[in-house]
């Protein structure tokens, strides 16, 4: 019997203890010739419960879903999916996989109908189905657009709306928001919660551990086995680790100190650098916060505070994954003495990238509006923004790819003459789209970067070695980039873009797709490269990840609305984040949103997060508005907000006030 956390909902609750198990596996094993991708694994899933299945690529994830979707047979073991073989269910199953399964050349509704009639629904319940998700997604005024018309965030919205018409009891969904913004991400989740309290199953791979904690239970998935299952909270106290945030103007040397101190101290047991502080991992607050407060007194490192917190989801999996053996080796990218001296001559200059009431329109749409930004050498700055914001544009721009209606630029002290190859030869760029070509090997694909970028010859050989064990792909660089799963795609490019040492990088959502423990290595590097002086411009959908960022700027319709330290935007940030435990959380959030502005409430697996701007009046007003609809608090406490709550509210408030002045 599963045990039960006491924070879950008398609902949920009932469902684990009537064993109301919609999937139930036993030794799942699953076999391509001699590799063995699934190793015997046991897990069930229970009716109405969102269950998380993370780790890194190569995991196995998907071949589960396979699996579970009645894609694919298992080479061993049992597998039921509503009480029988999954490939006998499948019409009772909803699956949306990693790729988008939309026909772009068709509208919304023509999408919908064919998936409908797939499935053989009958076109009096396709109509009434039609309305209901559509309405539940945002998207039922615009039924006649076509899907390849649509945003990231859009697509994945219709796909969703695809799997769903069948009005399937299991919805299984292989990384559904990867890509997503954060605005259309949290209103994914928001839906996945409200199919869930209807009763549906989701079962939900993803690499954003921010929104995998809004899962009931989690299972921690890697190499072919399952290492552990539970509720957020389980895996925290299984864990048994708490975080220190550490705050100091002296980044680099806090790092170095609390390096050292943790090769003498086992307790330590994780250090992470992010924008503006440092995430150290401890057994106990009290006597290693001590033990660090020592250590920068006797190094004479000055500290701004130090701040007691709960690991994260993050930080389980980066410590479990580590437990397993898995821990992607860090390489300092091998400079050059020429190039390591100019850049260290041009940060005297200190600013890399300048842009002044920068515009851009095509036609009668401003897609920029007037934006101001200042980078310095060695520092990392975070353009941030939902999709269709302008940062892509902004970065075209800026990179000399796109001529500027009007403004002003200045890029590696030229204002002239910015598309020069002269100048381009300075900067790296990694668009959105993957910059390699598929046809092509790896080795093949450095060795073309290498000549565009003229790398000298006797340079080549050690900058190409340096991509393929940073990627871990020595042995596999003869394999054609086109069959390289999206994250490892991810990695090869970004060597691909920074191998000629640039003075300024551009980085458009590098981590897109690649799993939590790469992404910690990518930023290793990329924090490698502005600690050596490069100035660094990059775009990201994950917000834990923006963390890194030394200063960001939120953008908004095309428009900068705030800038700062990750600290500082937080800090902006007007009222305050509640959050809060209930017995019965769909019900209580559909009611907040009735009375609140609907972005202000979200729901977290067992919790509600709800922004109130004036708490002194507003709480008590919410706990008696709850109680009158016969909701029960178990808990209220005011939380800090996080990043995502930080642009999310910005978002909202600015477009809120734009809809005003149009009006």
């Amino acid at each position: 019997m599963t045990s039960i956390s006491p924070l879950f909902s008398e609902r949920e609750a009932i469902a684990y203890s009537n064993g109301d198990s919609v999937i139930s596996v036993r030794k799942l094993s699953k076999r391509y010739g001699d590799f063995e991708a699934v190793k015997g694994i046991d897990f069930e899933v229970q009716q109405g419960e969102i269950f998380g299945l993370i780790g890194p690529d190569g995991a196995g994830k998907t071949t589960c879903f396979h699996i579970l979707g009645g894609v694919m047979e298992s080479s061993g073991g049992e597998v039921e999916v509503l009480g029988e073989a999954p490939r006998t269910a499948r019409l009772n199953i909803g699956y949306l996989t990693q790729q988008f399964s939309l026909y772009l050349d068709l509208s919304i509704d023509e999408n919908l109908r064919y998936s409908a009639g797939l499935r053989q629904v009958p076109n009096d319940q396709f109509e009434q189905r039609r309305d209901k998700y559509l309405r539940l997604m945002s998207l039922e005024r615009i039924g006649d657009r076509l899907a390849g018309q649509l945003s990231g965030g859009m697509k994945q919205k219709l796909a969703l709306c695809c799997a769903l018409v069948s009005q399937p009891r299991l919805l299984l969904l292989d990384e559904p928001t990867t890509g997503v913004d954060p605005v259309s991400r949290r209103e994914f989740w928001d839906v996945l919660a409200a199919l869930a309290d209807d009763g549906m199953t989701i079962v939900v791979a993803t690499p954003y551990l921010d929104e995998a904690e809004r899962c009931n239970r989690i299972a921690l998935m890697y190499e072919g086995q399952i290492s552990e299952i539970g509720t957020l909270p389980q895996l925290r106290a299984n864990l048994g680790l708490q975080r220190l945030e550490v705050r100091t103007t002296a980044l680099a040397a806090a790092e170095e100190v609390l390096l050292e101190t943790a090769r003498s101290r086992s307790s330590i047991a994780d250090i992470q650098t992010f924008g503006d502080r440092l995430d150290v991992l401890v057994e106990s607050v009290e006597k290693d916060e001590r033990a660090v407060r020592q250590a920068f007194h006797d190094s004479l490192v000055p500290i701004d505070s130090i701040q007691a917190s709960e690991a994260t989801l993050e930080n389980v999996f980066v410590i479990r994954l580590r437990q397993q053996g898995s821990d992607p080796l860090f390489l300092p990218f091998p400079r050059s003495k020429s190039q390591a001296q100019n850049i260290t001559n041009l940060q005297n200059a200190n600013v890399a990238i300048a842009a002044q009431n920068l515009q851009k329109t095509f036609g009668k749409f401003r897609a920029v509006k007037e934006v101001n930004l200042e980078i310095h050498y060695g520092e990392i700055y975070g353009l941030l923004g939902a999709n269709g914001a302008g940062k892509t544009t902004t970065i075209k721009m800026l990179c000399g790819l796109l001529e500027a209606t009007s403004g002003k630029m200045t890029l590696a002290g030229q204002s002239q003459n910015l598309r020069s190859s002269a100048l381009r030869k300075r900067i790296g760029y990694m668009s959105q789209k993957f910059t390699l070509y598929d046809d092509l090997t790896i080795l093949q694909n450095l060795e073309f970067y290498c000549g565009v970028y003229e790398v000298p010859q006797h340079l080549r050989q050690q900058k190409i070695a340096w991509v393929l064990e940073t990627c871990g792909l020595i042995g596999r660089e003869n394999m054609l980039t086109g069959k390289l799963p999206g994250g490892w795609k991810q990695r090869v490019s970004f060597g691909a873009s920074v191998m000629h040492e640039p003075e300024i990088l551009f980085l458009d959502e590098p981590t897109s797709g690649v799993d939590p423990l790469a992404r910690r290595q990518f930023w290793r590097t990329i924090n490698d490269f502005a600690r050596q002086g490069t100035a660094i411009l990059v775009t990201t959908h994950y917000l834990e990840e923006a963390e890194q960022c030394n200063r960001m700027g939120f953008m908004v319709a095309g428009e900068v609305v705030l800038q700062g330290s990750p600290s500082e935007v937080k800090a902006a940030q007007p009222g305050q984040l509640i959050e809060l435990r209930v017995d019965r959380n769909q019900q209580a959030a559909n009611f907040l949103k009735t009375i609140l502005e609907p972005w202000r409430v979200s729901i977290f697996g067992d919790r509600l997060h709800v922004v109130l701007d004036n708490p002194n009046v507003e709480l008590p007003l919410m706990r008696s508005h709850l109680e009158s609809n016969h909701i029960q608090i178990y808990s209220d406490r005011p939380v800090p907000f996080s990043l995502e709550d930080a642009f999310i509210g910005t978002v909202q408030r600015s477009e809120a006030g734009i809809s005003h002045l149009a009006e």
